[in-house]
């Protein structure tokens, strides 16, 4: 398996795992009332908005070529770790 295939499993997987953890907040916002639910679909959307470029550059990844590769790689990176902080930060806020 070539190190752009094993990215590409890896990335697939975090996205994955992060899908089941904005799953989970749109679960604790439909339990919520009020202007707490109000707060987590509003934050909840953002996330969804926050990781379609993770989608996006998954989707690009699998189409690119060794050249485009090294690049993709990087923003990919970057990405990810941007929702990550999101997600980690709207976490904090709702304890």
């Amino acid at each position: 398996m070539s190190r752009r295939d094993e990215y590409v499993n890896k990335l697939k997987e975090q996205i994955d795992r992060l899908n089941a953890q904005v799953d989970e907040l749109e679960t604790k916002a439909e339990q919520a009332s009020g202007d707490a639910r109000k707060s987590y679909e509003k934050r909840v959307a953002q996330l969804q908005e926050t990781l379609q470029p993770a989608k996006d550059m998954l989707k690009k990844a699998k189409d690119s070529g060794e050249q485009q590769w090294d690049k993709l790689e990087a923003d990919a990176e970057k990405t990810y770790k941007a929702f990550l902080h999101s997600y980690n930060y709207f976490k904090s806020q709702m304890k």
